[in-house]
């Protein structure tokens, strides 16, 4: 399937990064990766927001720490309920804060105009599969029930992530269908994990990044899977799920240099196949967390302003 070369812009990213001298995540320890993460990803608070604050609730397996972003018109109360948008962050469901997330939440408020919930939910391996599916679940239920209170409509509630994040966004909208859930209205899966082949083309063809390895991807697995039999529970591998039709309008992004291509690929198949309205947004010449440098590289400025586009007509 690769046609394309690295776009140039990003190829300078990467080059800068590979000077850094930093490691790849599964040759770390899950703290310093953790630290490594956060650092590299949490950056300045912008573009600026209205209102941005620190709250939580009260999950299934203790306080889930939230972050709410809310642009102006959700604080005017003469305008009407804004979209609200329930976001995961990735990093392999091991590392990620609500730090390193800050900016693509910042954006996707200010562009769309939504109120943006982060939800910094529990790691493996301390917390490995279901606790990060039961607190995203728990969070999307909460965000339904609270909505309102932050200038918030809940009836055009959508969920979104990058990476690890964009699985417990889709599994979060497998679980309303499946549950009888708070009503989605729509996902947005940013380069999601959805399945556990590590012999697909895009795990042979980028098994060495950029900024994602094949190797990486086993670990993050290793820290999140209790046991095999983890690996085909549709609610930690949604691949694995027998029927992905019924389900809310999908936005699912891709990227050619991505080892997850292939499964961000195959849900986009079997969505349109089962029943599931998608739109497939596919960037031959990326790799993955691409979105997250839309101020150095102009065709992930180009990705964001689609999916933000999404958001507002889904919402």
């Amino acid at each position: 399937m690769r046609a394309a070369e690295l776009d140039p812009e990003l190829a300078a990213v990467v080059d800068e990064l590979e000077t850094l001298g930093l490691p790849e995540w599964h040759t770390l320890s899950v703290e310093a990766a953790r630290r490594l993460e956060d650092e590299v990803f949490s950056g300045e608070p912008e573009p600026p927001v209205e209102s941005v604050r620190d709250l939580a609730f009260d999950g299934p397996h203790g306080e889930v720490p939230v972050r709410v972003y809310r642009p102006a018109d959700a604080l005017d109360p003469e305008t009407p309920p804004a979209r609200t948008l329930v976001y995961f962050h990735g990093g392999g469901w091991t590392l990620g804060t609500l730090d390193s997330i800050d900016g693509p939440c910042r954006e996707l408020a200010t562009r769309t105009d939504s109120v943006v919930v982060s939800v910094d939910y529990r790691l493996a391996p301390e917390h490995p599969f279901p606790v990060p599916v039961d607190e995203a679940v728990a969070a999307v239920e909460w965000v339904a029930d609270v909505a309102d209170t932050f200038g918030g409509d809940p009836d055009r509630l959508g969920v979104a992530g990058t990476s690890a994040g964009g699985a417990l966004a889709a599994v979060a909208a497998l679980h309303a269908r499946e549950f009888d859930g708070p009503a989605i209205a729509g996902q947005f899966l940013l380069y999601p994990i959805a399945g556990h082949d590590f012999g697909t083309d895009s795990y042979r063809e980028n098994a060495d990044g950029p900024l994602l390895t094949r190797a990486d991807m086993e670990w993050f697995y290793e820290q999140y899977l209790r046991s095999p039999v983890d690996a085909h529970n549709p609610f930690a591998v949604p691949l694995c799920a027998d029927d992905l039709g019924g389900l809310p309008p999908a936005t699912v992004v891709t990227a050619g240099f991505d080892p997850l291509r292939d499964d961000g690929l195959a849900l986009t198949e079997r969505f349109a196949e089962e029943g599931t309205p998608v739109e497939s947004r596919h960037y031959p010449a990326m790799a993955h967390g691409f979105c997250s440098l839309t101020d150095r590289v102009a065709v992930a400025e180009e990705a964001l302003s689609a999916v933000a586009a999404d958001v507002r007509e889904r919402l």
